[in-house]
């Protein structure tokens, strides 16, 4: 089995700053592609940022200079700060990661999704 926890979001003012976490636990051999993506009320999900073992990132353009994704290899961990938000950066965010098992199965997992909220 494999687990993506995350932590993190609320509710901030525009201009501020939260720190989104996620941690991915179990039956994990390797993880390439860990990242974030989010849904807003009646839109579709879009990918936020992603970023791979090798530390290569990829970036919403509506996101870049605001957002920094990092990542802990040995921890299985990837946050998202987030700065200088605004009221559209309102969307339920969802963790996810390429996972290789040690039975060599890979798969995407998803966190649960945790609720991101910038009021005007």
């Amino acid at each position: 089995q494999v687990q993506l926890v995350e932590s993190g979001g609320g509710l901030v003012q525009a201009g501020g700053s939260l720190r989104l976490s996620c941690t991915a636990s179990g039956n994990i051999l390797r993880i390439a592609t860990m990242g974030w993506y989010r849904r807003a009320p009646g839109e579709q999900r879009e990918l936020v940022a992603d970023i791979t073992n090798g530390g290569d990132t990829n970036y919403l353009d509506n996101v870049k200079g605001r957002f920094t994704i990092s990542r802990d290899n040995a921890k299985n961990t990837v946050s998202l700060q987030m700065n200088s938000l605004k009221p559209e950066d309102t969307a339920v965010y969802y963790c996810y990661a390429d996972i290789i098992r040690r039975s060599n199965y890979r798969g995407n997992y998803w966190g649960q999704g945790t609720q991101v909220t910038i009021s005007s």
